[in-house]
């Protein structure tokens, strides 16, 4: 088994800085916590069963969300 590494390979493990990681973590939180927020307006906004649908409805109007 050679012991020698080849000119071409990578560490196991690349440093990032802390600020750039802690940029990336913001902008994943983000986006992920605007990808939940879509799903649910969406899904409540286009939920079929009628009860569901008025639920989502009324919470909207007691938060004064605009639906209508």
């Amino acid at each position: 088994m050679p012991t020698h590494s080849s000119p071409l390979s990578l560490p196991a493990v690349l440093p990032i800085p802390r600020d750039r990681l802690l940029r990336l973590q913001r902008i994943a939180a983000t986006c992920a916590a605007v990808a939940l927020g879509a799903a649910l307006l969406f899904g409540a906004a286009f939920a079929q069963p009628q009860g569901m649908h008025d639920a989502a409805h009324d919470t909207r109007h007691a938060f004064a969300f605009p639906c209508h």
